[in-house]
């Protein structure tokens, strides 16, 4: 796991060492074990390293075969690959090793790695540049046209910091952040920076796109049809994720929810590990939400793991929540950024790598918003139909421009109804929002975050289950529940959940007339919402969606004080809000 960056140059371009001393500065949280630049007449690269594989040669830039590779993530079939390709002279252990050889026969190198990743390639013999983002979009990657060429990072402040692209933000997107939570597609809500797309490789010449090519996360396969055979499949399928996203040169653990996806991660490393399983678990010291770290304790007895239960308390979300949605400068309103945050700070002090369960809903049809939308007409409702700020009369645009987005991930023709629900979330969802989330609270402490449900095997085997064991009598994700029920029968699978939460709600509401005053003034929130309608609706924020709308505006506000203006954040919530 790292941070890169570089530019893809123009003919006759020379960027000075200034610009890519910045952007390893700007990119340092990403990777504090070193550093690495590469220049030449077509490209400058730089990255920052996270030790994780081969702690002792893997540093980077890799070169070789007339190439130079830098890259962010982890490829889980490096030892695969090395053995397909015993001949080529290997000059470290590292797992990004193997594209570099890989991308001398096969340009397009994303349909041999199993993995997550964005890499960068300078290929001397064929003049070309070439930027790979995984499928999935586990890892991140943006790009901006600049006078030097086309430049890129892993983060869209690393930009803006060295000065590459000018700070400029797209009120529209951020409208569309509101009402969504999260924003859509490719654009960014930076007018001159766009995010490599997931599955996108992209062909540079001269500083300039050539080629643009797209994988589809989804490949085809089989599964059985019968409920046992199909069990006893996921489970050798879950265990070979499980044991790829387990190798390492360093400490790892995993986070716990008391929920069927991090129950069966858990299930699955204590299986594979001799040693103890070491799990976190973020609860809060508020009776308005449910508290999973009971739930999850009972898992992690019934496996024999160490288990670490971490509070986070009202007072510490005030004074920290300026550096959390900080380091969101690709920004989600996602509330969950709290406790991520919060856990990715414990976890650093005993591990460098921690597996998740993200990704096990989309893959096998958890929400309850897949059912209903896959139900026969006229019983069937669109997901996300409505904006967050809809009929609330608090925003100066309140028409539907922001659903266009969403309107192109609908564009989905082939498979049921249930498999085209699933589609939707995992083209803008599962990348714009939760993986976003995952990136940036764990990287802002250099911590590495595995998804092994996020495996193309995985989802190959997911997704040609028929829909009747991925959704049955009420619940989703039913054949993964029949497996925890039968390999971890203590997470109760099929208990009905409440569902994990945040107690912003109440908490801004205990704050709610001081706080809707400060969030009204924000420049920001003044240029797209009514401050009157602001500080009504921040009086009666125990109201749930209430309560939603003014968590979104509070993240608006902190956030354009650091990415719009530019500004430290330093101090609590108040501190920021107050400073003009």
């Amino acid at each position: 796991m790292c941070g890169i960056a570089g530019i893809a140059l123009k003919p006759g371009a020379r960027v000075g060492p200034e610009i890519l001393a910045a952007l390893v500065r700007a990119l340092a949280h990403r990777g504090p074990d070193g550093s690495g630049v590469h220049v030449s007449e077509r490209a400058a690269l730089v990255q920052t390293r996270l030790a994780i594989i081969d702690l002792a040669t893997g540093d980077q830039p890799l070169f070789g075969a007339d190439a130079a590779l830098i890259g962010n993530g982890e490829i889980y079939n490096n030892l695969e690959l090395r053995a397909e390709m015993a001949d080529r002279p290997f000059r470290t252990g590292s797992d990004c090793e193997p594209p570099l050889f890989l991308a001398r026969a096969e340009p397009d190198v994303t349909p041999r790695l199993r993995g997550m990743f964005s890499l960068a390639i300078d290929d001397a013999m064929r003049g070309t540049v070439t930027l790979a983002r995984d499928p999935f979009g586990i890892k991140p990657l943006y790009t901006a046209q600049t006078s030097f060429g086309a430049a890129f990072a892993s983060e869209p402040q690393a930009l803006i910091e060295a000065g590459l692209v000018a700070r400029m933000i797209d009120a529209e997107k951020l409208v569309e952040l509101l009402q969504l939570q999260f924003v859509t597609g490719s654009a960014t809500v930076f007018s001159e920076i766009t995010r490599l797309l997931p599955g996108e490789t992209l062909t540079l010449r001269e500083g300039a796109i050539e080629r643009r090519l797209r994988h589809d996360p989804i490949e085809p396969g089989e599964a059985p049809r019968d409920e046992d055979a199909a069990i006893a499949a996921l489970d050798r399928v879950l265990e070979d994720s499980v044991e790829m996203h387990q190798r390492s040169d360093v400490p790892y653990g995993m986070f716990l929810s008391g929920g069927i996806d991090s129950a069966t991660i858990l299930a699955l490393m204590a299986r594979l590990n001799d040693a103890k399983v070491l799990a976190f678990t973020a609860g809060f010291d508020s009776s308005s939400v449910a508290d999973e770290r009971d739930t999850a304790e009972t898992s992690a007895r019934a496996v024999g793991a160490r288990h670490e239960r971490i509070e986070i308390g009202e007072a510490m979300m005030w004074r920290h929540l300026p550096e959390i949605v900080g380091c969101m400068d690709d920004p989600a309103a996602d509330y969950a950024i709290i406790p991520s945050w919060f856990l990715a700070r414990r976890a650093r002090e005993a591990v460098k790598v921690v597996l998740s369960g993200e990704g096990g809903d989309e893959m096998f049809a958890g929400y309850g918003r897949y059912r209903v939308a896959a139900r026969p007409w006229p019983f069937a409702k669109r997901m996300r139909a409505r904006g967050g700020f809809d009929g609330l009369d608090v925003l100066r645009d309140g028409g539907a421009v922001w659903r266009a987005g969403l309107d192109r991930a609908r564009n989905v023709t082939h498979g049921s109804k249930l498999v085209r629900a699933q589609r939707e979330d995992i083209a803008e969802w599962l990348p714009n929002d939760l993986l976003l989330k995952l990136d940036r609270c764990l990287m802002a402490h250099g911590v590495e975050g595995r998804t092994p449900f996020l495996d193309r095997e995985v989802a190959r085997f997911a997704f040609s289950l028929p829909d009747g064991l991925r959704a049955r009598r009420g619940f989703g994700k039913y054949v993964l529940r029949k497996w925890l029920e039968k390999n971890l029968p203590e997470a109760r699978p099929f208990a009905r959940k409440q569902g994990f939460d945040v107690p912003v709600a109440a908490w801004i509401a205990a704050q709610g007339s001081r706080l809707g005053e400060l969030v009204a003034r924000a420049p920001i929130v003044e240029q797209l919402a009514k401050p009157e309608r602001v500080r009504a609706i921040f009086a009666r924020a125990d109201d749930r969606r209430a309560g939603v709308a003014c968590w979104r505006l509070l993240f608006l506000a902190l956030w354009h004080a650091r990415h719009g203006f530019g500004r430290a954040v330093d101090g609590d919530v108040f501190d920021v809000l107050t400073e003009r």
